[in-house]
């Protein structure tokens, strides 16, 4: 009999392996998908010195299916993508569309001015300007270094 010396660390890749495709997009079956574990709007989040600009993907879905709330602080998204009833008489449909209620709440890294919030919703793309507090504009901090 051989003795071979064991290395954790192999095990412990490949479990790391394992587990990463296990939640890769493609592993998941879609029956998970269908009992509400749906996907949230992708963002995008650019700050400049005014104001923080806010863009999420959304597409498919009508403005009245949506619920934006803005506080000082974060900003809630939550709304449904419904699907479309179609009656067919033969046929096999395969949908990866991805159907139903969605919530998203996005921290900010500094606070606004939640009462002067402009938002427009365009070709599925919903873009808030959120502009920010004006003692956060202008903040300057002083560092001690003794």
């Amino acid at each position: 009999m051989t003795l071979v010396r064991w290395n954790p660390w192999q095990d412990m890749n490949t479990l790391q392996r394992q587990i990463n495709r296990l939640f890769d997009e493609e592993m998941l079956p879609s029956t998970l998908v269908e009992k509400g574990l749906s996907r949230v709007p992708a963002a995008e989040l650019k700050e400049t010195e005014e104001a923080i600009h806010l863009k999420l993907e959304l597409p498919g879905i009508e403005a009245k299916d949506l619920d934006v709330q803005v506080t000082d602080k974060a900003v809630s998204i939550s709304g449904e993508r419904k699907s479309e009833t179609k009656t067919e008489d033969k046929g096999i449909t395969k949908s990866e569309f991805h159907y139903g209620k969605f919530q998203r709440v996005i921290p900010l890294s500094t606070r606004i001015q939640n009462t002067n919030v402009t938002a427009d919703y365009k070709d599925g793309i919903l873009t808030l300007t959120l502009p920010k507090a004006e003692e956060e504009k202008n903040k300057v901090v002083k560092v001690n270094l003794a």
